[in-house]
């Protein structure tokens, strides 16, 4: 991977003019990249919920990623004061938000088959999509809206839903999936004033600041014993990890650390109607994992479904270039 210069991490930082609308490539990357480096973060949570706490992953991903986001601030030469803030009110809101999201989607992912959870969880993209027209104004189009509906056909494809996907855990998942829209309406909206590092530095602290207070109310284990796989994970005492864990710790702290970036500066950066399509790679990155780590190939069915939302994000992507060479064209000379 080629090393990041001073310039190019500066990309991340304060915008002070808009890009939205001019180059909304580099935001369709930025959430590419961000979808499959988050799904990192959801193979090692699912391979940790058997046997940890979840208070006692967040902390220790929180602390990971918290260090991802200083070095990043750092080596970037812009400093630490670009962490100062005059919307506190607003980052706690967005901060508890993405809390809300996290936590109740790992606790269903703990009871549901990675595949299932992952898919149930891509109703986000549509909420988003949904959202975004409604709260922000901005416009979406038929020939967007068919690309998410094609793509949520495609998620139904590759998971055949039955009457079993409609449970407690399915319902958590769901909660995370409307609180993951809402986040990044909050993203949208703070955009203007706050970074990318900014918006991250504050999640960080505030899973270090809930998953501590968490380890101290209930780490001892005095609530465990559950049947519940979601619960058990909820209220499991702290253990020490052995060595042959900690390449998940690390996994989700740096996957949540440099995917959390990278879809920030996604809807910072560009309509959150159009980036939104482009987060279902995380469905064929389960499939993915599902063959990498437990020898699980998809039959053709699953391929189908791959077909169906990798389509629809490369279509809307073509829609969006052709649209803007039109718009480029038509327009004044410095309008745009």
């Amino acid at each position: 991977m080629p090393k990041l210069s001073r310039l190019s991490l500066r990309s991340v930082l304060p915008a002070r003019q808009s890009l939205a609308g001019k180059r909304p490539a580099t935001g369709i990357l930025f959430a590419l990249g961000g979808g499959v480096v988050l799904s990192v973060n959801d193979l090692a949570i699912k391979a940790l919920s058997g046997s940890y706490a979840l208070h006692q992953v967040i902390l220790i991903r929180a602390f990971v990623g918290m260090a991802i986001v200083l070095g990043v601030i750092w080596y970037s030469g812009t400093g630490f004061r670009q962490l100062r803030t005059r919307r506190p009110k607003d980052h706690l809101i967005r901060v508890s938000i993405v809390m809300v999201s996290n936590v109740t989607y790992f606790l269903g992912l703990a009871a549901m088959p990675l595949a299932d959870a992952v898919a149930t969880a891509f109703i986000a993209p549509l909420l988003v999509t949904l959202m975004s027209a409604v709260i922000l104004g901005e416009h979406v189009g038929p020939r967007r809206w068919a690309a998410v509906a094609v793509g949520m056909v495609g998620v139904v494809v590759m998971v055949r839903p039955g009457a079993g996907v409609i449970q407690p855990a399915a319902i958590l998942v769901l909660i995370s999936a409307l609180c993951y829209a809402g986040s990044h309406m909050m993203t949208r909206r703070m955009r203007g004033t706050e970074s990318a590092m900014t918006l991250n530095f504050f999640v960080q602290v505030g899973f270090i600041a809930v998953s501590a207070s968490m380890g101290l109310w209930v780490g001892d284990g005095h609530l465990s014993g559950s049947s519940d796989p979601s619960l058990a994970f909820l209220f499991r005492p702290w253990v020490w990890p052995p060595v042959g864990d900690w390449w998940a710790f690390v996994a989700t702290g740096m996957a949540v650390g440099i995917g959390g970036l990278m879809m920030s500066q996604a809807y910072r950066t560009t309509e959150a109607s159009l980036v939104a399509p482009f987060e279902y790679i995380g469905m064929p990155m389960a499939i993915f994992w599902g063959v990498v780590v437990f020898g699980t190939w998809p039959d053709h069915q699953a391929w189908v479904g791959i077909a169906l939302i990798c389509g629809a994000g490369l279509y809307t992507l073509w829609r969006e270039t052709v649209r803007r060479k039109v718009v480029d064209v038509a327009a004044p000379s410095g309008d745009l």
